[in-house]
């Protein structure tokens, strides 16, 4: 019995292993959940080249906090991110955008479909933040064609992502 007990409680507390380790000061506690690089939605990109093109782990930073930025300032997106922990949001895009593009982070967010849960999501919604991305990387000197490899690996998330 209480070898049982201990197993259970070894197997909850791997689930919340990275959560504190990796929670930035600033976040707000969440509610335990499986981390796995598999909630980021998608492969990662198996190409130095494009890691390269979006200048790194400093250029996907930039990239992030200027996304951000621009739909925080948004009329249509600023009040659907405006009651999310930002600081949360900041670091888990990093660590998804750097998963997918290769460049050797981990993600230990959510998975999408969790992650954007109730949220009211619509398509116009999607794209107006798929333009401020592409803004962010045009600012970041990414070329046309490294941002459409990096948006075909972002698209199919639209379906769990979009809501209606």
């Amino acid at each position: 019995m209480r070898l049982a007990l201990w197993a259970a409680l070894a197997a909850w507390l791997l689930v919340l292993d990275d959560a504190p380790a990796r929670a930035q000061e600033g976040e707000e506690p969440v509610a335990p959940y499986v981390q796995s690089d598999a909630n980021a939605g998608a492969t990662p990109i198996d190409d130095p080249a494009v890691l390269a093109a979006f200048n790194g782990r400093d250029g996907i930073n930039r990239i992030v906090d200027r996304t951000v930025d621009l739909s925080l300032e948004d009329p249509q997106l600023g009040p659907i991110f405006q009651p999310f922990d930002m600081v949360r949001l900041r670091r888990t895009l990093k660590e998804q955008f750097c998963y997918l593009l290769g460049g050797g982070c981990t993600y230990t967010g959510r998975d999408m479909s969790a992650s954007h849960a109730d949220m009211g999501v619509q398509t116009r919604d999607f794209n107006l933040l798929v333009q401020h991305l592409r803004t962010a990387m045009r600012e970041e000197g990414v070329s046309n064609r490294m941002q459409n490899r990096f948006l075909a690996v972002l698209a199919p998330m639209h379906r769990d992502v979009v809501q209606r």
